[in-house]
């Protein structure tokens, strides 16, 4: 039997996977935004991503933010989803990781493995 927090945990990843499909774009960048986030940059590596999808242009991405995400270790955490394929965690990200991995996976399709803590279907 699951628990309470596995359910609701299984039922935000269904939600976040219906909005995904049902909008135009083609990737959701999720931002962590817990308090351990936010004590080690997620502000600032959030509005480098919101910054470098404006100066390019880009119009396929969706970039929000969540709380806590239980990897504090590793914050700032970025999720990266593209409908039909794994999503991507991003961790200990800063100003520099956050606009290259803009330039390498939103734009050029391409997973920065280096920084990648997880991968889930």
């Amino acid at each position: 039997m699951k628990t309470l927090e596995e359910l609701r945990k299984i039922r935000e990843k269904a939600q976040g996977e219906m909005k995904l499909r049902e909008s135009d774009y083609r990737y959701k960048v999720v931002v962590g935004m817990g308090t351990s986030g936010i004590a080690m940059g997620a502000r600032e590596v959030m509005k480098a991503i919101l910054e470098e999808v404006s100066q390019r242009g880009i119009k396929n991405v969706l970039v929000t933010q969540t709380g806590e995400k239980g990897l504090s270790s590793l914050e700032p955490v970025i999720d990266v989803i593209e409908e039909g394929r794994p999503v991507i965690t991003y961790g200990n990200m800063d100003v520099a990781k956050a606009r290259k991995m803009v330039a390498e996976h939103i734009v050029n399709g391409k997973v920065i493995n280096e920084y990648v803590v997880s991968t889930t279907n």
